[in-house]
């Protein structure tokens, strides 16, 4: 593939939410000291008046959230991921999803590409904390183009969302004039009949890349971006594991309750299929150059060919 441009989603996130100000005259958005690396500092230079720095209190931001929304405002909470799904998860699960409130969950930071902010800031296990909340809706948008619409279909959806984004600058590839992002629907971003690579967030280039890499050789691969990891394309994932009688996931998260765990049940379930989960095995990220630490990880392109390599 040619070279393309990149752009970290959390600056898809902040231009996101000026947009979205215009449309939704009653968003609001809060941060917990963190604005210019969450980048909702864009939104407060545009909309001063309707950013609220709540200082470096998660849960206490949580809760104020849970207030605005009650009083019919769409509140978008900001922080790292690692605070936001972690430090305020209590008031995540009782003040916003119990009530099942409009709130909004914009978490940044996630993953091993934080890089130098090292193995306490790597948030890993997020979407396995927000995926098994009832009622919670987990984004994972894989570039720019689909971190503004999946802002853009969260503040459309009556009721609680976790929208991850992340640090590092990634390729944006959903150039489509027939690109459509909706909540629960997985994308088919390459046929095959070989076997289903079903990848979310930042590794979903790099497994299109492995995938190419796979045509040279004659294995013809499937390729799914899941951007919605709950609710799951539960129909998506059984028609490929059906077609091609071997699944792969990639996510830049722990392999235990993320995309991976999420595919199995599905697939042990309905159609027992070989599964193979790429991620983060059982431990820590550690500090250093977030696309080092991708590679390290075997999540960049020639990491995923060489796992799925063994797997055929």
């Amino acid at each position: 593939m040619s070279e393309l441009v990149k752009i970290a989603t959390r600056d898809s996130y902040g231009n996101a939410l000026v947009a979205m100000a215009e449309k939704y005259k009653n968003l609001v958005v809060l941060d917990a000291d963190l604005a210019s690396a969450t980048k909702t500092g864009i939104f407060k230079k545009a909309y001063p008046k309707l950013h609220f720095d709540c200082g470096i209190a998660e849960s206490n931001m949580m809760g104020i959230a849970a207030g605005l929304a009650t009083a019919g405002k769409i509140p978008w909470a900001s922080s790292f991921a690692m605070f936001a799904a972690g430090r305020a998860y209590e008031q995540v699960r009782n003040s916003i999803a119990y009530p099942h409130l409009n709130v909004k969950i914009g978490a940044t930071h996630a993953g091993v590409s934080v890089g130098e902010d090292g193995a306490t800031h790597q948030c890993l296990e997020d979407l396995a904390l927000m995926r098994v909340i009832p009622g919670m809706v987990v984004l994972n948008p894989a570039d720019d183009i689909e971190a503004k619409a999946a802002v853009e279909a969260a503040c459309a959806y009556d009721g609680p969302v976790y929208a991850r984004f992340g640090r590092l600058a990634t390729p944006v590839f959903n150039t489509g004039a027939d690109y459509k992002f909706e909540i629960g629907k997985g994308i088919v971003l390459k046929e095959g009949k070989d076997l289903t690579i079903v990848a979310t967030g930042l590794p979903v280039y790099e497994a299109l890349l492995a995938a190419e890499k796979f045509e040279q050789e004659g294995v013809s691969v499937k390729v799914i971006n899941i951007h919605t990891i709950k609710p799951l394309d539960e129909k998506l994932i059984l028609a490929a594991a059906k077609e091609t009688g071997k699944v792969v996931t990639v996510e830049e998260h722990s392999i235990i309750g993320g995309l991976g765990s999420a595919v199995c049940e599905v697939l042990s379930e309905k159609a027992p299929t070989p599964v193979l989960r790429i991620g983060v095995n059982d431990e820590f990220g550690q500090s250093g150059p977030g696309g080092e630490l991708i590679k390290l990880y075997g999540l960049d392109a020639e990491g995923i060919y060489k796992k799925v390599k063994t797997f055929l």
